[in-house]
C-alpha cells in the first residue's frame, strides 16, 4: 500500500495492512477535538446501529431497500474472443515491460486479489463491491477468476452508468443546454450508445453528421450543446476526438503549436453550412415563427395574458432544428495575416491527411465527419485510446490528454501503437479495448504513489494511486446503504417523443396546451425534481450519479466532491477540500448507511459473532479483512462502548474517512 494512505482522511493515522502506528482512534480523537465531547456524544448516538422491529421508525425511501432489477439491456463481452484477449494483453505488457527495462524500472508485484476485486469494481462499475459480492470473488478458487470477474462487469449496467459519468464530464452533458432546449433525449442516447456498445467511430460519427430535432435524431444534441457558437464547436470537436487543442487559433495564429488562424478557418468551413434553428420556408414556418405565433395565442387565453412556463419551453425546444445548408465561411474582418485579406471566402480543408475517398461527394459536414473518425486518421484512434489508458491507468500514455503535439511526446509509442491496431482491428469497440488493458498484468500490478504535478515521465510499472471521482464516492456510498440504488432512471427519447415532438404545420393551440399539461407533470425540471423526492433521505435523491440531474447545485455531495458543472471539456475535480470533511465528518450521505434497513446495517446484524461483524464491516467498507491490529482496535472500540450498536457505528464511519477508502489503489 502506498504509505500516504497509511493516514486518515484528516491526516490522522488510520487502519492499514501495515498496523503498527496506524491507529483508528486518531479517528475519534479528532472527532472529539472538533466537536467537543457533548457533541462527538451526540454524533456517536447517530452511529447507533440498531436491529429494526415494528416499532422502528424507517427513515429510509421505501424505494432503495428492495433489491430489483435494473431495466437496462447491456450488450455482452464476446466470450468466444477471450484467448485473442489474453494474447493482444500479454502483448501490452511486453511493450510495457520493455520501456520500464530501458529505464531501469522495476514492474510492481502483482495486486493481491482484495486490491484487483476493489480496483475494478471502481474502474469498470464505478462503485465498491458488495459483501456477497466481495465474498463471491475472494472465495473462488477457479484460476481464470479475474477475467470472468472482468466480462461480468464489462456486461452490467453499472458498466454503462459508469461510463455514461465518464462521457458526461468529457462531453458536457446537462439536462438544459440553454433554458429552451431540452437534452435529456441527446443524454439518454449517449448511455444507450454505451449500452448497446456501438462502435465508437459510428457513434462518432452520428453526433457529426444528424440532422432533425432532438427527440426524433438524439445525436443532434452533440452539436446543440454549442448551439450559437460554431467556432467554439470545432475546437471543441477537435479537443474530445481528436486530442489537440486549436482554440488559440480561433484569433490568431497558434503560438505553441503549428496551427494558424487560416488553418482554424479552413477546417470550420467544413460546418458553416450548419443551422440549428428552423427557418422560413420550413413546415410550420411560413411568415412568423411558429413558437412566437403559439406563445402570442397563449396570451389571448391563459389568465392574465401569463403563459406558462412550460407552454413556452414545449413551444420554443421545437424550433431547435439541426440541418446542413449551402454557406460560406469568411475571415474575419479584422483578420490581420498576409496569407489571405479581411473577409476572404475560406474553402474546407483538413488539418492533416485527406478526406477519406469514400466521402469524396458527400456534403461538407459529413466529409469533415469522415475524416474525424477514419481509421486512416491516426489521431482518432490515438485520442480515445489515450482517454481510456487515463481512466483506468491514472495517467496518460500523452498528458494532457488533448494536447497531442510534436513538443509533447508520448511515453511509450509502441504500446499505444499496438492498442490502437487493436481498437481498430476489432471494429472500433471499446469495450474490447477495455478487456485488452483489464486482462494485462501492467493493469493487475500494486499501484504507484506517483504525482503528475511532479513533471516526471510515468513509465506504467503500474496503475498510479488516485482518489475516486466524485461519482465513484457517492455510488460506492449508496452501494453499502442502500439495497437498490436505481429506484428510477432519466427517460429515453421514445418516452419523451409522444409529449414533446410538434409538428407545427399540423397542432393548433388546444393541442399545445394539452401536450404542455402533460409535459409540465412529467418532465417539466421544478416539477420533475420535486418527484425525484420520492427518493430522497434528507434531501439527498439516493440514486446512481449518472441519473441525477446535471448540473447538480453547488452544495451537493457530487459537487463537493468535485463534480464539474458541465461547462468545460473534463472539468471535473479531485482536489481536497474543507467541505468535503465536512460532508464526510457529519453529512446526510455519511448518516444514511447507519440508518436501519441500510445495506450495511442490515448485513451487520445478520451475524451474531462479534469477529463476524468486524470482518463484515472490513469487507463492505475497505474490501478486504481486518489485519490482526485493526481487529484489536476494532475490539476496544465496541468494548469501550458495552458492546452496543455505538461501537459499530463508529467503527463504520471511522474506516469511511480515511483515505483508503477514497482512493483507488
Amino acid at each position: 500500500m502506498p504509505s500516504f494512505l497509511s493516514s486518515g482522511f484528516f491526516g490522522v493515522d488510520a487502519m492499514c495492512h501495515r498496523g503498527g502506528s496506524m491507529r483508528l482512534m486518531g479517528m475519534f480523537l479528532l472527532a472529539f477535538c472538533l466537536l467537543g465531547p457533548d457533541a462527538f456524544a451526540q454524533r456517536a448516538n447517530q452511529r447507533n446501529v440498531k436491529k429494526t422491529n415494528s416499532k422502528t421508525k424507517i427513515r429510509l425511501p421505501e424505494s432503495v431497500r428492495s433489491k430489483k432489477t435494473v431495466d437496462m439491456e447491456v450488450a455482452p463481452v464476446r466470450t468466444s474472443s477471450r484467448q485473442g484477449i489474453r494474447y493482444a494483453a500479454n502483448e501490452l505488457d511486453t511493450f510495457i515491460e520493455r520501456e520500464l527495462l530501458a529505464e531501469g524500472i522495476t514492474p510492481q508485484e502483482l495486486a493481491s486479489d482484495e486490491v484487483f476485486l476493489r480496483r475494478v469494481y471502481l474502474d469498470v462499475a464505478g462503485r465498491i463491491p458488495t459483501l456477497e459480492e466481495a465474498n463471491r470473488f475472494l472465495e473462488s478458487k477457479s484460476s481464470d477468476r479475474r477475467e470472468v470477474l472482468i466480462d461480468q462487469l464489462l456486461s452490467s449496467p453499472d458498466y454503462v452508468s459508469h461510463s455514461y459519468n465518464w462521457w458526461a464530464d468529457t462531453l458536457r452533458l446537462v439536462d438544459r443546454p440553454q433554458p429552451n432546449l431540452v437534452a435529456d433525449p441527446y443524454n439518454g442516447y449517449v448511455k444507450q450508445s454505451i449500452a448497446e456498445n456501438k462502435p465508437y467511430d459510428q457513434w462518432v460519427y452520428e453526433m457529426l453528421t444528424a440532422d432533425g430535432k432532438v427527440w426524433d435524431n438524439p445525436a443532434v444534441g452533440f452539436q446543440l450543446r454549442d448551439d450559437g457558437m460554431p467556432l467554439p464547436y470545432i475546437d471543441n470537436t477537435v479537443r474530445v476526438f481528436l486530442g489537440t487543442q486549436i482554440g488559440c487559433a480561433q484569433c490568431h495564429d497558434h503560438p505553441f503549436d503549428e496551427w494558424s488562424q487560416y488553418q482554424f478557418y479552413q477546417l470550420a468551413a467544413f460546418t458553416a453550412g450548419t443551422s440549428t434553428r428552423m427557418r422560413k420556408g420550413d413546415p410550420g414556418f411560413e411568415k412568423t415563427n411558429p413558437a412566437n405565433a403559439l406563445i402570442n395565442e397563449g396570451k389571448k387565453h391563459f389568465d392574465k395574458g401569463r403563459v406558462p412556463g412550460e407552454f413556452q419551453r414545449i413551444a420554443r425546444a421545437n424550433t431547435y432544428v439541426v440541418s446542413e445548408r449551402p454557406r460560406r465561411l469568411r475571415l474575419p474582418h479584422d483578420y490581420a495575416y498576409r496569407d489571405a485579406k479581411p473577409k476572404d471566402v475560406v474553402e474546407p480543408k483538413v488539418l492533416w491527411g485527406e478526406i477519406p475517398t469514400s466521402a469524396a461527394n458527400a456534403t461538407p459536414r459529413e466529409q469533415f465527419a469522415a475524416w474525424v473518425t477514419s481509421p486512416e486518421n491516426p489521431r482518432f484512434s490515438q485520442t480515445i485510446v489515450n482517454r481510456l489508458w487515463k481512466r483506468l491507468m491514472g495517467v496518460g500514455f500523452v498528458e494532457p490528454v488533448d494536447d497531442f503535439r510534436d513538443e509533447n511526446p508520448c511515453v511509450n509509442e509502441a504500446a499505444m501503437d499496438h492498442l490502437c491496431e487493436e481498437l481498430i482491428r476489432r471494429g472500433f469497440d471499446l469495450k474490447e479495448l477495455t478487456r485488452v488493458v483489464l486482462y494485462s498484468q501492467t493493469y493487475q500490478r500494486q499501484a504507484v504513489d506517483y504525482d503528475i504535478t511532479d513533471g516526471d515521465m510515468y513509465y506504467f510499472p503500474g496503475p498510479t494511486v488516485r482518489r475516486m471521482t466524485a461519482e465513484q464516492v457517492w455510488d460506492s456510498i449508496l452501494t453499502l446503504a442502500v439495497s437498490n440504488p436505481w429506484p428510477f432512471q432519466r427517460p429515453t427519447a421514445e418516452e419523451m417523443k409522444p409529449v414533446l415532438d410538434l409538428d407545427f404545420s399540423k397542432v393548433d393551440f388546444a393541442e399545445v396546451k394539452r401536450r404542455s399539461a402533460k409535459f409540465k407533470e412529467s418532465y417539466f425540471a421544478p416539477v420533475y425534481k420535486r418527484n425525484l423526492n420520492q427518493h430522497a433521505y434528507q434531501r439527498n435523491v439516493l440514486c446512481r450519479a449518472s441519473e441525477l440531474p446535471a448540473p447538480l447545485p453547488a452544495d451537493h455531495f457530487l459537487r463537493q466532491f468535485g463534480q464539474g458543472d458541465r461547462e468545460v471539456i473534463n472539468g471535473s475535480q479531485d482536489e481536497a477540500t474543507v467541505p468535503q470533511i465536512l460532508a464526510m465528518f457529519n453529512g446526510p450521505i455519511t448518516h444514511v448507511m447507519l440508518e436501519p434497513g441500510s445495506a450495511l446495517v442490515d448485513n451487520v446484524l445478520q451475524v451474531n459473532n462479534v469477529k463476524k461483524r468486524i470482518d463484515a464491516i472490513f469487507l463492505s467498507v475497505l474490501t478486504r479483512k481486518p489485519s490482526t491490529d485493526d481487529r484489536v482496535l476494532a475490539s476496544r472500540e465496541l468494548s469501550s462502548q458495552n458492546q452496543t450498536g455505538v461501537g459499530y457505528g463508529n467503527i463504520i464511519w471511522a474506516l469511511l474517512n480515511t483515505r483508503e477508502f477514497l482512493f483507488v489503489q
